[in-house]
């Protein structure tokens, strides 16, 4: 399994916590997001899901990944 943090801009609030986290979720990965960092922890296996498929995935849900 694999970790990484990434950040996240345009989160201000529950709503884009749960829409992050599903995001993340709807790639193959677990993500937690801490709002007042904005950033989420993602874990993930790399032998079925890419940092890039987890990046496009909040990306779709209109949040900026920097």
């Amino acid at each position: 399994m694999a970790n990484t943090v990434l950040k996240i801009e345009g989160m201000t609030c529950g709503h884009c916590v749960s829409a992050v986290e599903k995001a993340v979720g709807s790639a193959g990965a677990v993500g937690k997001v801490d709002l007042a960092g904005k950033k989420v922890s993602v874990e993930f296996d790399e032998t079925m899901v890419t940092i890039e498929a987890v990046k496009a995935a909040i990306e779709d849900q209109g949040y900026d990944v920097v």
